[in-house]
């Protein structure tokens, strides 16, 4: 009997402005169909949401199935039998970028993010600081060559966005997009 993958997807979400696009996917994940979305945040990602979304972060948990303590390293997500379409950190801050980087695994995010590196899963980081200083640079090609994919949420302008949702759109559509998941979320170049 062939073995499908379950519909999971990992979403980590860490301390670097752009709470935004968290939410962004999350509202577009509910929308996927059948998929169980698990969610996990850092310490410093309850801070900047609080000041960015004017709301506790622990308002989103109610767009996932799952949430899991960031300290729990023993969760579900953190082992490699738990299969999953992949993971994404957004935003993904430069130290936890330079942690999975360097495979530092001290706490949920960075040790699932570790874990689909192991596996050869898609895992998709969301960087939006900037300017862009050499040591996070290299950290970017370190967990490039490790597997992972660098997404930084700079959207695109061809399809003319009018709101600030168009420009969340973009970022979330590429990310769906590399996850494999079909949702129609931002226009794309030359299609319609």
């Amino acid at each position: 009997m062939p073995h499908t993958v379950p519909r999971r997807v990992v979403v980590g979400i860490s301390g670097a402005s752009g709470i935004p696009y968290a939410k962004d996917l999350l509202e577009s994940l509910r929308l996927c169909g059948d998929l169980e979305v698990h969610l996990v945040a850092t310490e410093g990602a309850r801070r900047v949401a609080a000041d960015e979304l004017g709301i506790p972060l622990d308002e989103l948990a109610g767009l996932a199935d799952v949430v899991h303590a960031n300290r729990d390293v023993g969760a579900s997500i953190a082992s490699g039998s738990f299969r999953t379409l992949g993971m994404v950190v957004v935003p993904c801050s430069a130290t936890t970028l330079s942690k999975v980087a360097y495979g530092v695994c001290d706490n949920l995010v960075t040790r699932a993010a570790y874990v689909h590196l192991k596996e050869r899963r898609p895992l998709v980081l969301v960087p939006r600081e900037a300017p862009l200083p050499l040591p996070t640079l290299e950290a970017m090609v370190k967990a490039a060559q490790a597997g992972a994919t660098i997404l930084p949420a700079s959207p695109g302008f061809y399809s003319r966005p009018k709101s600030i949702d168009d420009l969340l759109g973009f970022v979330t559509q590429r990310i769906l997009d590399l996850l494999g998941l079909v949702l129609d979320r931002s226009p794309r170049w030359k299609e319609g």
